[in-house]
């Protein structure tokens, strides 16, 4: 499996566990769905760090087709190289500091949009060197 494969599928595993914050904080908050929270669906307040987890997991979900396509465009072209597999190792770490970041609610030097910005470059790095 090629370094960027591997780095897609990192990051495939990540967004799919990032909705585990998000649902222990809403069971230890409003407790287990009962039968009739199924219908009703409960609303109410939620600590903050539960609302931060559940915009990390959708964010993460909202930037994962364009990583993925830029990465299977540079494996079926055959046009892996050491830039996509950097900027795949770059795109996954930071996304990985940029979910600690959200739901740690860290609010020094805008970390989550410096992070966020550092995974975004290095997709876009990615998607132009396919077009060269």
């Amino acid at each position: 499996m090629t370094t960027e494969l591997t780095y897609l599928l990192l990051t495939a595993i990540l967004t799919g566990l990032l909705w585990i914050p998000y649902i222990i904080g809403l069971v230890q908050t409003r407790g287990f769905l009962q039968p009739e929270d199924y219908v009703t669906l409960p609303d109410g307040p939620v600590p903050d760090w539960v609302k931060r987890a559940n915009r990390a997991h959708l964010n993460a979900l909202e930037n994962f087709s364009i990583f993925a396509a830029v990465v299977l465009i540079a494996h079926i072209t055959d046009a892996n190289s050491g830039v996509t597999a950097t900027g795949a190792a770059i795109y996954f770490w930071a996304r990985v500091a940029h979910a600690a970041v959200f739901i740690g609610g860290v609010k020094h030097f805008m970390a989550r949009t410096l992070i966020f910005t550092i995974a975004w470059a290095a997709w876009l790095v990615m998607a132009i060197s396919l077009l060269l």
